[in-house]
């Protein structure tokens, strides 16, 4: 049966492993493509297109070829920022919901394996297809968000989400771990390995979310099915009718404003790591790779852990606790000498432990304060503040390091976002803010 009348926190087991399996499905090109392989091939590839100054030429605009990926990164960003909330607008009216989550997954995937002919000097090739899977990704995201509050009940929903998140990372280290064997075994063909390895992401993405599709069920929409117009123009209208109806929960655009600080923050260590880690510590790949792969395993460790605590204490402390470690890991971060390993590997793991859960948690938390019926509208706003906004903790890096000199201090900087992150999200009244967008606070907060 495709569509059910029941729909807040009535799942089975099969729907919710098919919902789980999303997240190991899609994370294979955050970790694959986005991490690790794209930015340094697409980089190859727009050298050897440049010319004798080593500019490229996009649509008539010259930028050196080592640009190009932070712009497109950048200007996919800005695309995602347009097309999130009205895809979740779209998706809060539809009874399509799976066979929409399926269609933007798939176009991401077929984008990312067609980066198979991303050869010679094909750079505005791969940088549209990179537009295409990245934003497609992040459509598709919102959709798989806004089925949480469906599958899970109030009291369950942090382990359910925890879960979805690291299996997530399991499924991405699993497949990078594959690739990185693959470019140790071929090391002398390692461009040919790095271009099938962003294919392989492709293949990895489509393959497991036909399982995810199979095994979601439709249900209908809170709100009617697009009563007054098309789809596409019924989405804009009421994403901009959500932004007036936010001022109704001022509690939940509070909390989103809270995660949008503390998440930039976490979303700039993840970033920058490698970075600190090269210049400042002397690290090269041999010692880069295999921490990338060791904070994505411990990130399944992690989330799962943070998830079991939550059950015991509340997710809203538990996300509070991994504040605090947070603030821990950047201090510890501006004492490791230069060349120590076992010191930097203490860091990832460190850092992997809070990652995934603290992530989880504040989504599990966010979907607790969405009026049913809204929640790809809300979960849209929320994944721009997720990637919308992270352009402010590389920003106060930045400016540290060009103030300094110094990438310890700017290392060190970024502990400003989780402790205002942390002292907003406590003074933050959950269970008033759960009540105000009418949904039944859990037990433990």
């Amino acid at each position: 049966m495709s569509t059910i009348e029941a729909g807040y926190g009535s799942s089975t087991r099969r729907e919710r492993t098919g919902w789980y399996i999303y997240d190991w499905a899609n994370s294979a090109f955050s970790t694959t493509v986005v991490t690790a392989f794209l930015g340094p091939y697409l980089t190859a590839i727009a050298k050897n297109g440049a010319d004798a100054n080593g500019e490229i030429s996009v649509l008539g605009w010259h930028i050196p070829a080592g640009s190009l990926w932070p712009y497109v990164t950048s200007l996919s960003v800005i695309l995602q920022v347009l097309v999130l909330p009205v895809t979740g607008a779209i998706a809060d009216r539809s009874r399509r919901k799976r066979q929409l989550l399926g269609l933007l997954a798939y176009t991401g995937a077929a984008a990312t394996t067609g980066l198979v002919f991303l050869t010679g000097s094909r750079f505005l090739l791969g940088a549209a297809l990179f537009l295409v899977a990245n934003v497609a990704l992040g459509a598709s995201v919102v959709v798989y968000n806004s089925f949480l509050p469906q599958i899970s009940s109030e009291e369950d929903r942090d382990a359910v989400s925890s879960r979805g998140w690291a299996i997530g990372y399991l499924g991405g280290g699993t497949l990078l771990l594959l690739n990185v064997a693959a470019v140790l075994v071929w090391s002398d063909h390692q461009g040919e390995v790095a271009r099938w390895s962003l294919v392989s992401a492709g293949l990895w993405w489509a393959g497991f979310t036909t399982i995810t599709v199979k095994r979601l069920v439709n249900r209908e929409p809170v709100l009617g099915e697009h009563p007054r117009g098309s789809v596409l123009t019924d989405g804009f209208r009421e994403f901009f009718r959500t932004l007036k109806g936010m001022r109704a929960y001022p509690l939940t655009l509070f909390f989103l404003i809270t995660f949008l600080i503390y998440n930039d923050g976490i979303q700039t260590v993840i970033a920058l790591a490698g970075q600190y880690g090269s210049e400042e510590l002397g690290f090269d790949n041999t010692v880069l790779m295999p921490t990338i792969l060791l904070v994505q395993f411990v990130a399944f460790a992690g989330a799962m852990a943070l998830g079991r605590l939550a059950k015991s204490i509340g997710a809203w402390k538990t996300v509070l606790v991994s504040l605090a470690v947070w603030v821990v890991i950047v201090v510890a971060a501006y004492f490791i000498p230069a060349g120590n390993v076992a010191m930097f590997l203490a860091l990832g793991v460190s850092i992997g432990f809070v990652l995934g859960g603290s992530q989880a948690l504040s989504r599990s938390l966010f979907s607790q304060l969405i009026p049913k019926g809204h929640e790809g509208e809300y979960f849209g706003l929320y994944e721009i503040s997720d990637k919308g906004t992270s352009w402010l903790g590389p920003l106060v890096f930045g400016f540290t390091y060009s103030a300094t000199g110094s990438y310890r201090w700017a290392i060190v900087s970024l502990i400003v976002f989780f402790l205002v992150g942390f002292a907003l999200l406590f003074f933050v009244p959950m269970r008033k803010a759960i009540a105000a967008a009418g949904n039944t606070p859990p037990a433990r907060l």
